[in-house]
């Protein structure tokens, strides 16, 4: 038996190896082949040059933009207002949500409401946006805001008011209440759920800065692809594209890291 247990031991480990590879090789498979897609469609002309600049193109735009120092700064703008609008959201929307989550009456009376601006797409507030805050970082910042707000708030509300029952059953048995309540049972229990409306609504917040930034401010990566399309250069807007996509993934990863911690892990693995 004990000769058995290192290869059983191996058996084991091995297709985790395997998965973590899987893991890696799978997505660059796909980027490389959606790489190649994309140069045989320039390379052989299958739409005009202007409508679709080939690869080489859009590197030597790269070249350009960061050596003229433009893209930096318009990195530097939208990532400043889709910080700031979304942890405004966030700090809000999660503690109304908590509360919401726990009164009934607070659900009854906010929740149509809520659900009301929910459905309102952000980008009809562009015209109140401008009117009340001019141009520049607030109206966009209002705009993500409004985007994010309502989605944290409900979600969070769902995951409070799903909490089984049992749970709070136990804590009056071990006397909790008030913060250690919340610190001890509400919060861990939600936080799986919370995490992933972050998430999604950090996707959200990208969305809207991009529209938000054609038409209120004068930087940015959503303005340098309005400048791109009034100026015909595809290769630019493509370039612009490219770190809209790659910021946000690399903040979604971020994000995803939280899930990792001790107090949430247990919540995924109910």
């Amino acid at each position: 038996m004990k000769e058995n247990q290192p290869n059983s031991l191996l058996k084991a480990v091995a297709p985790q190896k395997r998965n973590g590879s899987a893991a890696l090789l799978l997505p660059a498979g796909v980027v490389v082949a959606l790489f190649l897609l994309w140069w045989a469609v320039s390379y052989f002309n299958l739409f005009p040059a202007y409508s679709l600049p080939s690869p080489l193109a859009v590197a030597k735009s790269f070249k350009e933009e960061f050596t003229a120092g433009r893209m930096v700064n318009d990195i530097i703008a939208s990532l400043w207002r889709v910080v700031v609008g979304f942890v405004l959201s966030a700090v809000l929307g999660i503690p109304l949500g908590l509360w919401l989550g726990q009164h009934l009456a607070g659900r009854q009376a906010f929740v149509p409401v809520l659900n009301f601006f929910r459905f309102l797409s952000p980008l009809a507030w562009i015209p109140f946006a401008i009117l009340w805050f001019h141009i520049g970082d607030k109206p966009a910042i209002f705009l993500i805001f409004m985007a994010t707000f309502f989605p944290l708030v409900l979600a969070t509300m769902s995951a409070v008011s799903t909490i089984p029952k049992i749970y709070f059953r136990v804590a009056k048995d071990y006397h909790y209440k008030g913060s250690e309540l919340l610190n001890k049972v509400t919060l861990p229990a939600v936080l799986p759920q919370v995490i992933t409306a972050l998430r999604v609504s950090y996707g959200i917040a990208w969305v809207v800065i991009v529209a938000a930034e054609m038409v209120g401010c004068q930087d940015g990566l959503g303005y340098g692809i309005w400048e791109a399309r009034n100026g015909l250069r595809l290769d630019s807007a493509v370039c612009y594209m490219i770190i809209i996509g790659v910021l946000g993934m690399a903040m979604d990863r971020l994000l995803a890291q939280l899930s990792k911690l001790p107090n949430v892990r247990w919540g995924y693995e109910r």
